[in-house]
């Protein structure tokens, strides 16, 4: 039996996990800025879920929620770092405070998460760490420049760390979702009060208020939780994994046009060496 540590788990794709983990009959740790919105996931397996208010920008949460973790179960096996919300605004209508709040969440709350559950891991050799990241990392979609360059840092922090842990027997994989049917696009987005005309057709369109996404998104929480559960229990969990059709779709289109457009440079890339 497992023990999971799951990050933002009040909506969306960390509930969706929650549930899988605890109907898998493993242990899980289910957190939220408000305990109270996921009281109900501990009470439908209360000798192996414990439910605890986390805000991972709060060190002090975060070291009190793992010392709750180790002393009910003993250790944490896995750690999902899922908390997040979405930002978007044109790169210059950004407001600075948000953009830090932003980074502090996706990134710095995710490094702290990980700095907290590593002594024991490395005790154990073992552990799994899974670091949920996003397609627009690879994207970058206008309007979503701050939320993609977080996911992104997110992203080159993990290789560098999959490459440093793998010896001491833990994993970390990093995944990248497209569209799933979560309120990601609707309660868990946020925007800068600041509006400038001239980006109407581009970062403005990607606005909330004309975002018809929300709610017709293809992909199903369950079955993205589930393969997540697959992919920390295989043999060898993945490095990068994709979910859903569409970001594998998008990811190859991206591969592809990168690849092209180092080809069309590649002769004025290579010349850059002494004579």
């Amino acid at each position: 039996m497992s023990t999971w540590l799951i990050t933002g788990c009040s909506t969306g794709l960390g509930r969706a996990l929650a549930e899988a983990v605890l109907g898998a009959g493993d242990n899980a740790v289910v957190t939220a800025r408000d305990v109270a919105k996921v009281a109900d996931l501990a009470d439908r397996a209360p000798d192996r879920a414990l439910a605890a208010g986390l805000d991972v920008t709060h060190p002090a949460q975060v070291a009190a929620v793992v010392r709750r973790a180790e002393e009910r179960f003993g250790g944490v096996d896995v750690l999902v770092n899922n908390a997040g919300y979405g930002y978007r605004a044109a790169v210059e209508e950004g407001d600075d405070a948000e953009v830090r709040a932003l980074f502090d969440t996706h990134f710095f709350g995710a490094v702290a998460m990980i700095k907290a559950v590593l002594p024991g891991m490395r005790a154990r050799r073992s552990g799994a760490i899974v670091n949920i990241s996003s397609i627009g990392a690879q994207i970058n979609p206008v309007g979503s420049g701050y939320y993609a360059a977080a996911k992104a840092a997110m992203e080159a922090m993990s290789g560098a760390l999959r490459g440093e842990l793998a010896p001491l027997g833990i994993s970390v994989t990093v995944v990248e979702p497209g569209a799933f049917r979560t309120d990601f696009a609707g309660r868990s987005l946020i925007q800068s009060a600041t509006v400038i005309d001239d980006y109407a057709d581009t970062a403005g369109r990607r606005r909330k208020e004309n975002d018809t996404m929300h709610g017709t998104q293809a992909g199903d929480p369950a079955k993205a939780a589930a393969a997540i559960i697959t992919a920390v229990n295989a043999p060898e969990p993945p490095s990068f994994l994709l979910l859903g059709p569409d970001a594998l779709a998008i990811y190859r289109y991206v591969a592809e046009a990168r690849a092209a457009e180092i080809a069309r440079w590649e002769q004025l890339t290579g010349a850059t060496n002494f004579d």
